[in-house]
């Protein structure tokens, strides 16, 4: 084994013990989720922040809408903030619902419609979240879950 290749594992397992929401994590889950989005043909921005909303990475595909920027991370901040998906805000901040109005609060960055999930790690903490904006509002969700679900892969 070579000395590039210790480090690499040294790193790799000190990311997955650290608790908290790595650039190198974030950019795993991030080129997973552009793939995705490719495939479906959704020019996406991919964003992911720490457990405090505060990004860690975000990126733009190529010709991506420029509102995605802000929808994608506010997304990502949402989740991390309430710790819930952001297509569950959506029925409660209906007119009518328990939380109507959320959206005003925060400075506006309370984001109502789905495209993003939190992000926890495999005893329940909270790592940050992941925001996805560029598609349809089911595809920003499809591409959110599927982030999801290669997280949880990643720890």
């Amino acid at each position: 084994m070579t000395e590039q290749e210790i480090k690499r594992l040294v790193s790799e397992v000190v990311d997955s013990l650290s608790g908290e929401m790595t650039l190198n994590l974030a950019l795993k889950l991030t080129d997973a989720v552009k793939q995705k989005a490719d495939e479906m043909g959704v020019k996406a921005v991919v964003a992911v922040s720490n457990a405090a909303g505060n990004p860690v990475s975000v990126q733009c595909m190529n010709d991506a809408y420029i509102a995605s920027y802000d929808i994608a991370v506010n997304k990502a901040y949402t989740v991390a903030a309430l710790k819930m998906p952001t297509s569950a805000l959506k029925s409660l901040a209906a007119p009518g619902g328990e939380l109507y109005g959320i959206q005003f609060t925060n400075g506006g960055k309370i984001v109502i419609f789905g495209g993003g999930v939190p992000l926890y790690d495999k005893h329940g903490t909270l790592l940050g979240g992941l925001g996805v904006s560029g598609g349809t509002e089911g595809e920003d969700t499809d591409l959110a879950e599927y982030g999801g679900k290669v997280f949880s892969t990643l720890l």
